[in-house]
C-alpha cells in the first residue's frame, strides 16, 4: 500500500472520531445546566434531559424535554409543574449564561 492511501484512510478514521466525540459530548443525553426558574425567580441548577429539538425552526437543535433534578427543591421528588420547560419551549427562558453574556 502507498504511503497517500494509508495517511487518507488515517484522516478518514480521525474525522470520524471527532465528529462521534463531539456527538458523545454535545449531543443529546442528560446534561447540568442553570437557568432562572420563572416561578421562584432565582437562579436554579438543574440536570435536564435533552433531546433533538422536533418543532419547526429547530435544525439540529436540542430541546429540554425533562427536568431530573433542581438545585431549588433540593433532593426531594420534583413536585412542581416544570414551568421552565414550558417556558424553554416558548423561547422566554434563558440560561443564566445566556444573560450574563459568560459561558457557565
Amino acid at each position: 500500500m502507498s504511503s497517500a492511501f494509508l495517511l487518507g484512510v488515517m484522516f478518514i478514521a480521525a474525522v470520524w472520531a471527532i465528529g462521534g466525540y463531539f456527538i458523545w459530548e454535545y449531543g443529546p443525553g442528560i446534561r447540568i445546566s442553570s437557568i432562572r426558574c420563572p416561578v421562584l425567580k432565582r437562579r436554579a441548577g438543574i440536570l435536564a434531559e435533552q433531546k433533538e429539538a422536533l418543532y419547526p425552526g429547530s435544525y439540529a437543535g436540542l430541546a429540554v424535554v425533562d427536568v431530573k433534578e433542581c438545585s431549588l427543591l433540593g433532593a426531594t421528588f420534583l413536585s412542581c409543574h416544570k414551568e421552565c420547560i414550558r417556558h424553554a419551549h416558548a423561547g422566554t427562558a434563558e440560561p443564566e449564561s445566556a444573560r450574563s453574556g459568560g459561558n457557565s
